[in-house]
């Protein structure tokens, strides 16, 4: 008897979640610093990252111009994304970047997105349980 191999079982909907999950906490933190002076929206495109971490590629982080500024965020999971800022529509005179609008439709999207996996997955994992109790 073979094991079953999780991996090919489940595809590439269980690193889409972890990923999902983590583009939800970078767009939660854009959106708590709406109104903060000077603070740069940021996001990743989750199809490259996706791909990349589907070959395994490690992760790196966003370049420090000054030694005082903060590193980045370093996604988890095997996230080989590298966080990137958003180009604003329309400048602000405080010199933040956030777009409270855009980055809601961003949240409620990802978030449906990630809905959708993981009803996928979770079809995979009863189609699993059923072929393992031989229904």
């Amino acid at each position: 008897m073979t094991a079953i191999n999780f991996t090919n079982a489940l595809g590439l909907h269980e690193q889409a979640l972890h990923m999902r999950t983590e583009r939800s906490a970078v767009l939660a933190n854009n959106l708590a610093n709406a109104e903060t002076p000077g603070f740069k929206a940021q996001d990743f495109d989750f199809v490259t990252a996706l791909q990349q971490a589907q070959k395994g590629q490690r992760h790196s982080r966003l370049r420090v111009t000054h030694e005082h500024h903060v590193t980045s965020t370093t996604l988890n999971h095997g996230s080989t994304s590298i966080l990137s800022y958003r180009v604003p529509l329309q400048k602000s005179l405080d010199g933040n970047t956030v777009d409270a609008q855009l980055e809601s439709a961003a949240f409620a999207r990802n978030a449906l997105e990630f809905g959708a996996s993981f009803r996928f997955l979770n079809g995979k994992f009863a189609s699993l349980s059923k072929a393992i109790s031989g229904r």
